[in-house]
């Protein structure tokens, strides 16, 4: 299984003496929303693998499973119990809350939680709750969201908390794929 995303040899992003251009809504450079779509074809990859039934962090527009919530719904606030989750939180200073949210749910009988995050390790979030995660993919390449042109400025990584034995570990990871797994 590759999660990984396709390099290109000319970045479009170093055009021009520029690295990132703000105009193309680039992550990281407006604090208006921190809300960014997941990329299909990365999510599909994800869903090939664990088959996701809840997604919590959604809008009508965005959801990637039949079950979500939306921000009025609060996830934060919802059980998860029982589902396997895909959580692309928002990337602003409410991210913690869904990184101990995704942690505390995965304690859950039969309940997996996978967080797609940028990959901060220098953040209190990291260490408090990413630390705790059973595996953690470092994603190659940086991902580019929504309806960006550019890539983030920010690499991302895979978070999967779970606490199942039943658990089925990922069909075959590649040199390209930077697994962490604990046991």
């Amino acid at each position: 299984m590759r999660w990984e995303v396709q390099m290109k040899p000319e970045a479009s992003h170093l055009t021009k003496g520029s690295l990132w251009k703000k105009s193309g809504g680039a992550p990281g450079f407006s604090s208006k929303s921190g809300d960014w779509d997941t990329p299909q074809e990365f999510f599909d990859k994800l869903e090939e693998q664990f088959e996701f039934t809840l997604d919590p962090c959604a809008t009508e527009a965005s959801a990637k499973c039949k079950k979500y919530f939306t921000k009025e719904d609060d996830g934060l606030a919802q059980d998860w119990k029982g589902h396997t989750v895909f959580v692309n939180p928002p990337y602003g200073r409410g991210i913690g809350a869904w990184l101990k949210k995704g942690y505390q749910e995965s304690r859950k009988h039969n309940t997996i939680v996978v967080m797609l995050v940028p990959a901060r390790t220098d953040t209190k979030w990291w260490h408090d709750y990413v630390m705790r995660a059973k595996e953690v993919h470092l994603v190659r390449g940086r991902l580019k969201f929504g309806n960006s042109e550019n890539a983030a400025p920010f690499p991302s990584a895979v978070v999967v908390f779970h606490s199942n034995m039943l658990y089925r570990p990922p069909i075959a990871l590649t040199p390209d794929f930077y697994p962490m797994e604990r046991t």
